[in-house]
């Protein structure tokens, strides 16, 4: 009964959605309107019996690529589909995996779009990146035999209260759920709370610390050095959201009177954030490039107006910047920068990676951050103390290397089920 009027409201809601999606999101990013007729289940498996694999964004899209590269490597006849949410994430799909894996959207979590899914897709499971539980789709496959496997998950207090409040739909998706890998024991316990037996967790610590760079990454920093750093303190703000824009360009304006060669590189968290950077940039005093355009003059701040380059772009760097921290939008991942020994900066809002900050920072791989006037000293005290930042680095790299193994320890899991 829960299901039922859950999904009666979504079909009431759902002319909404789609003016969201495809008028409004489409008019600030056109490729919101491509590929549409997916977001209603209308797709073709290029192959029957595949893995499905669902990554929300590019921040799960960027997690999830050594495990999947890992099960290619261990499944090369495996046929695997990568679902996602946005156009960015499809972007970083492509990117990553090229033509060998399938790239579709996810449909709209309605009976009739998921059944048309599932009916057209016929996984041998469904992998879920996280904490992207879809009743409908969950239920379905469910009752389709299909395995679904929670992978990587976390749960915050807060989430585990929104739960709380629709409890009939959650005690749907917790009878759907085959398997679950967990960040840690914390979070394996408020799943269990939430309804989840007890036999269907395993802790398996997070793939985010899973991270390596490949040869062709460490080349690519070189190249970025030699072309961007001349000597000059660089940071990279990476991540960054609107009104933190602005923030960011202030600090690194108070930050070149005492060091007028430092260079910024700012890379917006959304693509259709590009422009307007840049016209932020236009109509400041800073001098700038950008990065799609390679015409770097030794200006003031390279704005990465790119897909796909940023965990380059942090190796490059003497210390990052995490965005989304500096506002309420939960921070983002900071282990891209650490792979590269790179230290990482915050504000305070780090939400959103409850399952690594607090280590990185005890660690002392992470410093944070109240206001940007603290951000603006923190970073005069790196650029003047070019030992302590490198020590930074050091310390990042050294929290990512002791919590690595929980791909190996996921991939155990996924075996379990996509036996032929």
């Amino acid at each position: 009964m829960a299901r039922f009027f859950y999904s009666l409201i979504l079909y009431l809601l759902s002319p909404l959605i789609v003016f969201y999606l495809y008028v409004l999101r489409g008019k600030k990013n056109p490729a919101y309107r491509h590929h549409f007729a997916e977001r209603f289940g209308f797709v073709k498996a290029n192959k029957t019996s595949s893995l499905l694999i669902h990554c929300a964004s590019v921040g799960e899209v960027l997690a999830a690529t050594p495990l999947i590269k890992q099960l290619q490597l261990q499944h090369p006849k495996l046929a695997i589909i990568i679902t996602c949410n946005t156009p960015t994430g499809r972007e970083q799909i492509k990117s990553n995996f090229k033509d060998s894996v399938q790239v579709l959207y996810l449909p709209l979590d309605l009976p009739s779009a998921t059944a048309r899914f599932l009916k057209n897709i016929q996984p041998k499971a469904l992998c879920i990146l996280e904490t992207e539980l879809w009743p409908n789709l969950m239920a379905q496959c469910c009752n389709k035999h299909i395995p679904v496997l929670v992978l990587n998950a976390r749960l915050s207090a807060k989430s585990q209260q929104g739960y709380n409040k629709v409890k009939p739909l959650t005690h749907v998706i917790m009878n759907s759920i085959t398997r679950l890998a967990s960040h840690n024991q914390q979070d394996a316990q408020r799943f269990i709370e939430l309804g989840l037996a007890p036999d269907k967790v395993a802790v398996t610590g997070s793939i985010k610390f899973d991270i390596q760079p490949n040869v062709e990454q460490l080349e690519t920093v070189s190249e970025l050095k030699l072309l961007y750093n001349q000597q000059r303190f660089i940071w990279v703000a990476g991540s960054t959201h609107p009104i933190e824009h602005e923030l960011i360009l202030q600090v690194h304006s108070h930050l070149l009177t005492q060091y007028p060669d430092a260079l910024l590189v700012i890379a917006p968290r959304h693509p259709e954030q590009f422009n307007k950077v840049a016209d932020l940039l236009k109509n400041s005093d800073l001098t700038f490039s950008r990065r799609s355009e390679s015409n770097y003059a030794n200006e003031h701040v390279l704005l990465a107006d790119t897909l796909g380059e940023l965990q380059c772009l942090y190796g490059m760097a003497n210390v990052s910047y995490i965005g989304g921290s500096l506002i309420e939008r939960g921070g983002h991942n900071p282990l891209e920068a650490a792979a590269f020994s790179v230290g990482a900066l915050t504000g305070p809002h780090t939400y959103n990676f409850n399952h690594v900050y607090p280590e990185l920072i005890a660690l002392g791989g992470c410093k944070q951050v109240k206001s940007s006037d603290e951000l603006h000293k923190l970073l005069c005290f790196y650029a003047n103390e070019p030992e302590s930042c490198k020590a930074l680095g050091i310390q990042a790299n050294k929290c990512l290397v002791i919590n690595q193994g929980a791909i190996a320890k996921t991939l155990t899991t996924i075996n379990q089920y996509i036996k032929p």
